[in-house]
């Protein structure tokens, strides 16, 4: 015969359960945090520099991406999504749609501008900038898109 002791746990014991399994998942939750936040800080030192990439190069790419939503029917492509921190003002000015945003930029997000505006902007196409996201209810992440229709 079973004693109670072998079948029902004391509530001492599922309290200590339980804070075992609450810290484990707080633990968690840090190291994905930390992770996204290094993957964070790792993509904002990549755009923060220049790309390297040649206006011939970009040409060719931008070309494919272009043609290849065009075949599928499409009348814009997303380009680039960037943290809000390559903006000298972390995206208000684009946020407020003010005249002069693209001064705000900097980085791979300031080249991918120059270059629609020397190569793609006077063959028609427009380029959409926009705030994408508000995390907290503050300006997030900026998405950026090209469209031809």
């Amino acid at each position: 015969m079973m004693t109670i002791d072998e079948v029902l746990p004391t509530a001492r014991d599922l309290k200590q359960k339980l804070a075992l399994a609450e810290a484990a998942k707080a633990a968690e939750a840090a190291r994905l945090m930390a992770a996204q936040e290094a993957e964070k800080k790792a993509l904002l030192e990549q755009l923060s520099k220049p790309s390297g990439v040649s206006d011939d190069e970009h040409i060719r790419r931008a070309a494919a991406l272009i043609q290849r939503a065009a075949a599928d029917g499409q009348t814009e492509v997303f380009v680039l999504r960037f943290p809000n921190e390559l903006c000298t003002d972390r995206g208000r000015a684009i946020n407020q749609a003010e005249p002069g945003w693209q001064t705000t930029l900097t980085g791979v997000p300031k080249e991918l501008y120059d270059f629609w505006q020397k190569h793609l902007g006077p063959r028609g196409y427009r380029l959409q900038v926009q705030i994408i996201d508000f995390p907290s209810g503050l300006p997030g992440d900026v998405g950026v898109a090209l469209s031809w229709a």
